[in-house]
């Protein structure tokens, strides 16, 4: 049965605004990612959803394909977007089944709580590679697909293209590294890496027509991320940290990917997209209920929830 609209995606976009076009994203099957291509299969779009776990990949394209009526989602598994030839791989297939590839998102990651005397290099690694390594190999994979629907689908910034937008990617990174969080050292550092990476692409592949931009979720309510890396009694408490008063919900980060991908966004290139409701100002020292800053002068391990990771020097 069809997810109900309104869990992921606003009424202002006009629907087909991506007919004949074609999305793929990495951490596809995630609840933010997940979302971001079920919008953009309900506007128009096809989709190929890349992911390790076989089942659960292709699980989600099937769900993500009830969005619209006809719409096709391919969902590959056992892609380590680590290993650029899966990636290559993934996307020639995406290409040639699809009929193009003129959206990315990369979306793939790796957290868990951790401070750096209780982390060890290769967890730090594991990290980079997935996140930073990954966002790499993605873009590799795609820009030669990205560079042939820029061009197809140019636009003035004036004129209505009369066929739609392509050539855009939006790499999904975090907020922790604005004002430093406790525990979030290893994707604070990935995810800065991924913003730099961000910039360039959009500085070096721009007068070919692409768009490169980041979208930063704060904390978003019902995720895997907020269950594995918050205790639950601490949530509420935290929410009164934001200014909007409220956790965001992944239709918001949808709305958001929605607009850069449109018309709306031609001129929106090496930019973040914060959406976290003001989060980051406020809540810096924040984090799942962990008090600043006496666990981390306890000497604690984390414990409480799924995400905990516990490494030697």
């Amino acid at each position: 049965m069809p997810l109900d609209k309104s869990l992921y995606v606003s009424n202002v976009w006009k629907e087909g605004i991506f007919d004949n076009k074609v999305v793929f994203c990495t951490g596809g099957a995630g609840s933010i990612c997940s979302a971001q291509v079920r919008a953009m299969v309900y506007l128009g779009a096809n989709a190929c959803i890349i992911g390790r776990n076989v089942d659960k990949t292709e699980a989600a394209a099937k769900d993500i394909a009830t969005a619209r009526q006809g719409a096709k989602v391919l969902g590959l598994g056992a892609v380590d977007v680590r290993k650029p030839e899966a990636l290559a791989a993934a996307a020639k297939r995406c290409a040639q089944e699809l009929g193009s590839i003129d959206f990315v998102i990369a979306g793939a990651a790796g957290n868990f709580l951790a401070s750096i005397d209780n982390l060890s290099s290769n967890a730090l690694k594991s990290v980079m590679d997935i996140d930073v390594l990954g966002s790499y190999n993605t873009v590799k994979a795609t820009l030669p697909y990205l560079i042939e629907s820029a061009k197809k689908y140019k636009t003035d910034g004036i004129t209505p293209p009369p066929n739609g937008t392509g050539g855009r990617i939006i790499f999904v990174s975090a907020t922790l590294h604005y004002a430093g969080t406790p525990l979030q050292s290893h994707v604070s550092i990935a995810k800065a890496g991924v913003d730099a990476m961000a910039v360039s692409v959009a500085i070096e592949q721009g007068p070919k027509g692409i768009t490169s931009n980041v979208i930063a979720p704060g904390p978003i309510g019902g995720t895997e991320g907020m269950d594995r890396l918050s205790r639950k009694e601490s949530r509420d408490k935290s929410a009164k940290m934001i200014p909007s008063q409220r956790m965001g919900s992944v239709k918001e980060i949808a709305d958001a990917t929605i607009y850069l991908f449109s018309d709306a966004g031609n001129y929106v290139n090496g930019e973040t997209i914060v959406v976290d409701g003001g989060q980051w100002h406020t809540g810096g020292i924040d984090k799942g209920g962990f008090e600043y800053p006496d666990f981390l002068l306890s000497g604690e391990i984390v414990t409480g929830v799924a995400g905990g990771k516990k490494s030697k020097l």
